[in-house]
């Protein structure tokens, strides 16, 4: 290659350096040189290399736009709920109530921090995760390979790539030796792509058919080469389609709408009835400000005061449960919404399988053995006919074979392994390994001499290697091609002329293995004192098939899915054999059809639209397909989550219902446009987060029912009694006790209710309707009713049979307790039985029992008595309260059964 050289202190223009338009592939490595200011020898200089940071910046994306923590914090406040009661702090304060505006404060303040501190944390991590993903380079400065980090390098940096390196910046290569790079990221190619350092012609070629150039954020797969850098930050071609990717939109999402509708609702409600009570009690002869305060507390009965906090507690507690179940959610109202998802779109390599080539047949002496064991992990078994078998001669030959014409290397880091290098070599080092064979100890025993690389042409490696029985070749490559070179093959009786017969044995063989969607690999040997003619005249060894394993826990999952109504699609750039082959598996093809990108590209919109429900496995699809898969089954009613870790996934992750970004594989845009992130990759995490979600939103449905049954109950008794002529049967003070204390810890502990046992056989939630349906609705207005009317019994009772105000008083506050207790287990499930596990919530149990104690303290200690304007009840006045409270449970377990039964609607 022509070497130009070039002062590496030449000033590069920084306009033309960075230029977007510029065909970097298509020009000469001189050309380049000459625009860019450097020498090919020594590369830049210390200095130079620090004045052209401060020229064109820091290599690194820019992050899209950040809430600032202030932000954050407003945006709790934006909430009816929480505004109309920091309306009552201040009218309490004002009026001289300083313990009720201290006790409404402290439940605004705790609801308000909590939110804002789970997704502070949630941002906060995501940011962790980028700066975990950041790599170095090793670039050429001063003559001298360095090892910088990433951001660090700028234009016209000499950079040295081998097989795993993460390619910091886009670059033009200068030479390669069988470099390849996987781009899937990038451009949705499913193999890594072979690299050239020849100019490329055509100057609008797209980015796929550029061979001579290397991207940011892709990968280095195999071989080694140099590269010129070109284009680093927002200027590389990541940078470019992450500036044009708009911030990721947020809408309130059903439930939000929906709280705030009921917010609102009570808001109205509250004034009204507040406005309509407090103006008759002052006709009546009391005073304006006795009836304000009553007015307050009034008010404190109709608003909710715990369900800003207590949906923000259930959504923060799920999250939390989210991560260690590997999901983390950016912004918590997003939960609601995978309880909703009734199709998960999913991606192949990395989430339903291992991403782990891993050799599952070998065919070898003319047996054909299984190896057991997936992944990277050197742990499995070799099997014959399904007897276990003790590695040995010729299975060992070939395997001591495979390892040495391999470049991976297996690795492990605190209890997990992993390969550096090419995946494919990779498989036949662990399988190697699962023989007692180690890599390390093979190179030492037998040094490698000489190579000849892997080339697209050849589709084989060979290597030469130094043996107690002289220089041995090995080689490994395409089935065929191996086989063609051979003349002898190795059985257990030694080696024996390759017959006809014995060829057309091992050609069906390999043709089985690939109808299996195996990769067949051919491995061969030859003692030879050089590598001329080594790779004529070979002696056959066997056959390896490998696959990229389905994830053992995907099929449960899957099976998972089938049962709670999700229906699962595979869509992947790899082979449709492969595709169908690992979907027939994991039990994924339910009667649908496999097709492929190009017969997806010949369909019409409509008759894609009309077939799009029967089609199961998308294969040889690029990322551009998904989002046209995603809008269909959005326009047939479909919630959608779609997974995707290459930038070219980020439109079809924002258009999805649910975007799940890779954490692990993911690039920053995809992560900043999903809503979710995988940190693991694994589709059963999505379903964990499903059924998380699904518990969420079921918790949420649960307190609420309870939280408002309680309210209106309160409310329609206040209402009731002063209808009747009746004096108030609460005080200001027992009104706000029972909101913020007897109302607050059950709905608290309801929050972290475990799920219901039938969580997952349910059928998917429809969006469209909300938490209120008619059998909620029912079941609010019936619990609600029901309590007015045992209580403004009790109270009439009372007053009617001599008893004082603060005895009347003090048997409907207590009546009113016991009743809301009862409600707390019957509303943990608005179609189960209560007595189906009744006491499972710990929480609640704990709950209940502190609220009892409270409620003892203020009934039976003197000093209570004035402040809560109680009195000591007897032995029948509890016979009375209880004996009338228990009717709550038959009533509402009746109504339970017609919810079963439907009589009320669809249950959600």
């Amino acid at each position: 290659m022509a070497r130009t050289p070039h002062s590496s202190t030449t000033k590069a223009d920084p306009n033309e350096c960075n230029d977007a338009q510029i065909a970097w592939h298509a020009l000469t490595i001189p050309a380049i040189l000459q625009k860019l200011g450097t020498d090919q020898t020594p590369g830049l200089s210390e200095d130079e290399a620090r004045k052209r940071l401060e020229t064109y910046g820091r290599n690194r994306l820019q992050a899209s736009h950040r809430i600032s923590p202030w932000a954050l914090l407003l945006e709790q406040f934006k909430n009816v709920l929480v505004i109309i009661l920091l309306l009552a702090v201040v009218v309490s304060a004002v009026l001289g109530h300083e313990v009720e505006a201290i006790a409404i404060g402290v439940i605004v303040l705790f609801a308000v921090l909590l939110g804002f501190i789970q997704e502070y944390r949630a941002e906060r991590a995501i940011d962790a995760l980028r700066k975990m993903a950041a790599p170095t380079a090793t670039v050429l400065r001063d003559g001298e390979e360095r090892e910088v980090p990433a951001e660090e390098v700028v234009p016209g940096d000499v950079i040295l790539l081998k097989a795993g390196d993460r390619i910091p910046a886009d670059a033009r290569m200068m030479e390669s030796m069988s470099l390849h790079a996987d781009e899937a990221a990038l451009t949705g190619e499913s193999v890594p792509v072979g690299k050239i350092s020849d100019v490329v012609a055509q100057e609008n070629a797209s980015l796929g058919d550029r061979r001579n150039m290397v991207y940011s954020g892709t990968t280095a797969t195999y071989g080694r080469g140099t590269a010129l850098v070109v284009a680093t930050g927002m200027m590389s071609e990541f940078g470019k389609i992450a500036g044009l990717l708009e911030t990721v939109e947020t809408s309130d999402t059903p439930l939000q709408r929906n709280l705030d509708k009921v917010g609102n609702t009570l808001a109205k409600i509250a004034f009204v009835v507040v406005a309509i009570i407090v103006a008759l009690g002052y006709f009546r002869g009391q005073s304006l400000l006795e009836m304000l305060i009553f007015g307050i507390a009034l008010a404190v009965a109709v608003v909710p005061e715990a369900l800003p906090a207590v949906v923000t507690i259930s959504l923060a507690i799920g999250v939390q449960r989210m991560v260690r179940r590997h999901a983390l959610v950016r912004r918590l109202p997003a939960v609601e919404t995978l309880g909703s998802t009734s199709i998960i779109c999913t991606d192949k390599t990395g989430t339903l399988t291992k991403d782990e080539m891993t050799v599952r047949r070998i065919f070898v002496g003319g047996e054909l053995i299984d190896v057991a064991g997936a992944g990277y992990a050197p742990t499995g078994s070799f099997s014959v006919d399904g007897k276990l078998i003790e590695p040995s001669h010729p299975l060992t030959d070939l395997l001591h074979a495979g390892v040495l014409c391999s470049d991976a290397r297996l690795i492990e880091a605190e209890g997990l392994w992993d390969v550096r290098g090419d995946p494919t070599e990779g498989a036949l080092v662990v399988a190697a390994a699962k023989a007692g064979f180690q890599k390390e100890v093979l190179d030492e025993q037998f040094p490698r001499t000489a190579e000849i690389p892997f080339t697209s042409e050849t589709k084989r490696m060979t290597t030469l290697h130094t043996t107690s029985q002289g220089s041995v070749a090995y080689a490994k490559g395409a089935g065929e091609i191996i086989l063609e070179s051979c003349s002898r093959w190795l059985t257990s009786n030694g080696e024996v002329e390759l017959t006809m017969e014995d060829r057309a044995q091992i050609t069906a063989q390999a043709r089985t293995m690939a109808e299996g969607a195996l990769r067949v690999l051919g491995i061969a040997r030859k003692t030879t004192p050089s590598l001329d003619g080594a790779e004529e005249g070979m002696t056959f060894l066997g056959l390896v098939g490998m696959i990229d394993p389905p994830r053992p826990e995907a099929k449960e999952a899957i099976h998972t899915c089938k049962h709670a109504g999700i229906r699962t699609i595979m869509i992947t750039g790899d082979h449709p054999l492969t595709a169908q082959a690992v979907a027939r598996e994991l039990n994924l093809l339910d009667g649908g059809r496999v097709i492929t990108g190009a017969e997806l590209e010949e369909m019409s919109e409509s008759d894609f639209r009309r077939e799009v429900e029967n089609i199961d496995v998308y294969a040889r699809v690029s990322p551009s397909h998904k989002l046209r898969v995603v809008t269909a089954l959005q326009e047939k009613g479909h919630i959608v989550a779609m997974t995707g870790d290459g930038v070219n996934d980020a439109p079809a992750l924002k258009k999805a219902d649910i975007g799940i970004a890779m954490g692990i594989t993911g690039t920053d845009v995809t992560k900043e446009a999903a809503a979710m992130m995988l940190t693991d990759d694994n589709f059963a995490s999505i379903v964990a987060a499903v059924e998380e979600g699904r518990g969420i939103f079921g918790n949420i449905k649960k307190y609420l029912m309870y939280l408002l049954s309680s309210n209106i109950g309160e409310i329609l008794l206040m209402v009731g009694a002063t209808a009747l002529g009746l004096p108030a049967p609460l005080t200001a003070v027992q009104i706000l006790y029972i909101n913020l204390a007897t109302d607050g810890l059950p709905a608290l502990a309801l929050a972290v209710d475990p799920p219901e046992p039938d969580l997952m056989r349910r059928p998917p939630r429809d969006p469209r309707v909300g938490i209120f349906t008619r059998p909620v609705v029912t079941l609010l207005v019936v619990a609600g009713t029901w309590s007015m009317v045992l209580n403004l019994i009790i109270f009439t009772w009372a007053m009617r049979s001599g008893r004082t105000s603060n005895e009347a008083m003090t048997m409907v506050f207590a009546s009113l307790v016991v009743i809301e207790f009862l409600k707390a287990y019957i509303f943990r499930s608005d179609r189960q039985s209560t007595f189906r596990h009744p006491f499972a919530n710990k929480w609640l149990n704990i709950a209940i029992l502190w609220e009892l104690v409270l409620l003892g303290l203020i009934i039976y200690v003197p000093l209570l008595h004035i402040p809560f304007g109680t009195y000591a009840l007897s032995l029948n006045d509890w016979l009375i309260i209880v004996g009338l409270a228990v009717t709550i449970v038959p009533l509402l377990e009746l109504c339970k059964w017609m919810v079963r039964r439907k009589w009320f609607g669809a249950v959600i």
